[in-house]
């Protein structure tokens, strides 16, 4: 009885565990795609400067 029990019990543990390192990796892949956001964003707003300015040469 006693064996089933502390099975039970490092089963408990070992799920807990894995569920630590999940959420883990979840909370660091948000931040990751919260960063990359970011960074696309500044790319994008960066290439429409330089086409805003090579358009500006024709109206001059």
């Amino acid at each position: 009885m006693d064996d089933k029990a502390q099975a039970a019990a490092e089963f408990i543990l070992l799920f807990g565990g894995i569920i630590v390192v999940v959420l883990l990796a979840i909370h660091m892949y948000n931040n990751y795609m919260s960063d990359l956001s970011g960074e696309i964003a500044s790319k994008e707003v960066k290439e429409f400067n330089n086409e805003l300015n090579e358009l500006e040469k024709y109206f001059k």
